[in-house]
């Protein structure tokens, strides 16, 4: 039987700096009741992504902010217990944007199904889904890559740089990973093909670092994360090069604005090509990123790894885990086992 309350976790407080527990509430209410057109879902697994962090703040954005009061909403995978909706049946698995709780209701419209003989179910959310897609399009559309460059990524062993690095080395490319911890440079070198890493954290200087790693020079950056990181890699950047703004997860929890830009003569001096973009920009070309990733998923050439926490109650503590870099790969939140 299901249980006759929703617990939801909602948005209380908007955050200065790094976010703590305290901007986050669970509250309960009844499960709700889908409508004509409307879907029933349970939850089973959530997304937190660093790109959470800037709904939190007042003010324009590519997405508009969180409302305070309101139950925070991100990528959502779940199981059907209703559906007044002719595409979809009890027991079918779907992905949305939904929101941090038991259940969900939602438009028929806005849920893809997921077929779980062809991947686990998790990877909607992941290596098959907006993170996937955010390096295969970033990576191929801004950086561009040819056989025998040098790229560079920061953010290197989580959801989005990992997948970018790999598809880097698939188009033949010398690949240098940047992360946080020496159990992520092993895995990008030991598992995913990197072939070098740095620790940011341990290295005592970074410029040195990245002229041992890239000899060449760097032709493509992939920029999760931003601030001094990227201050370094520009100085090694070739002529032409590309670098891709993906993320600058190091600026999203400063309390002031941070100073630059910086390092602008670089790009100059180099006829280089800074681009930041968003998954969405390329809505219209999400088929074709699909049919590529999981091509290479299902023949070993691209792999993932994910990180579960389990417990709806421990989804804030899992998004405050993204800066604090306690991730390897995509973060999720296990909420429920499939009824089946």
């Amino acid at each position: 039987m299901t249980s006759p309350i929703n617990r939801q976790i909602r948005l209380v407080r908007r955050p200065k700096g790094m976010p703590d527990e305290s901007c986050f509430q669970m509250t309960e209410e009844a499960i709700p009741e889908p409508r004509e057109e409307e879907v029933l879902v349970r939850t089973l697994y959530l997304s937190v992504d660093p790109y959470m962090r800037g709904r939190m703040n007042e003010g324009k954005s590519y997405v508009p902010p969180f409302p305070l009061d309101e139950v925070i909403v991100g990528g959502v995978v779940g199981e059907v217990v209703r559906s007044r909706h002719p595409d979809f049946a009890k027991g079918d698995f779907v992905v949305g944007q939904l929101g941090w709780q038991d259940y969900s209701v939602a438009p028929g419209k806005h849920l893809t199904k997921i077929d779980p003989d062809l991947a686990p179910i998790t990877t909607a959310l992941g290596i098959l889904g907006m993170p996937g897609l955010t390096a295969y399009f970033g990576m191929v559309d801004i950086g561009k890559p040819r056989p025998g460059e040098t790229v560079v990524v920061s953010g290197a062993a989580g959801a989005v740089g990992s997948a970018a690095g790999q598809i880097a080395k698939l188009h033949g490319c010398r690949v240098v990973g940047i992360a946080g911890s020496e159990e992520k440079t092993r895995y990008i070198t030991e598992e995913l093909g990197f072939d070098a890493a740095i620790n940011y954290k341990t290295v005592p200087d970074m410029k040195k670092a990245l002229s041992e790693a890239c000899p060449k020079g760097v032709d493509i950056y992939f920029d999760n994360v931003g601030g001094d990181i990227t201050d370094a890699v520009l100085t090694r950047i070739n002529y032409q090069s590309r670098i891709v703004l993906c993320g600058q997860i190091a600026l999203y929890n400063l309390e002031k604005p941070d100073v630059g830009p910086r390092n602008f003569t670089r790009l100059l001096i180099n006829s280089a090509t800074m681009k930041g973009f968003i998954v969405s920009d390329y809505a219209d070309r999400f088929p074709e990123g699909m049919k590529r990733l999981a091509e290479w998923v299902s023949q070993g050439k691209l792999k993932y790894r994910e990180t579960i926490i389990e417990g709806l109650e421990n989804t804030p503590r899992a998004f405050l885990g993204l800066f604090r870099g306690e991730n390897i790969g995509k973060q999720l939140v296990k909420v429920a086992d499939p009824q089946g």
